[in-house]
C-alpha cells in the first residue's frame, strides 16, 4: 500500500482535492520498497498517514510522474 501527499483524513478530500485539480501525488513510505507504477497506472492507497489508523482505501490512476489524475473507487 502507498500514501498520498498531501495527508487527506478522508477519501472524500483527496477526490475532491484531485476533481478541483490540486496536485496529489503517490509515494512508498520508508523506501524499504519502492513504488513500482507504470505510466498511467493503477496505484492502491490509504488514509491517514501512520500512526493515525486508516480509515479509508482508494485505488488511483496515476501518471508517469506519481501524480494522481483520478480517483477510480
Amino acid at each position: 500500500m502507498a500514501y498520498v501527499s498531501p495527508n487527506y483524513k478522508t477519501k472524500k478530500a483527496l477526490r475532491e482535492a484531485v476533481k478541483d485539480g490540486q496536485a496529489v501525488s503517490v509515494f512508498q513510505p520508508g523506501g524499504m520498497f519502492p513504488l513500482t507504477v507504470p505510466a498511467n497506472g493503477q496505484v492502491s492507497v490509504e488514509g491517514p498517514h501512520y500512526p493515525e489508523p486508516h480509515r479509508w482505501y482508494a485505488v488511483v490512476l496515476v501518471n508517469s510522474e506519481n501524480n494522481v489524475v483520478k480517483v477510480l473507487r
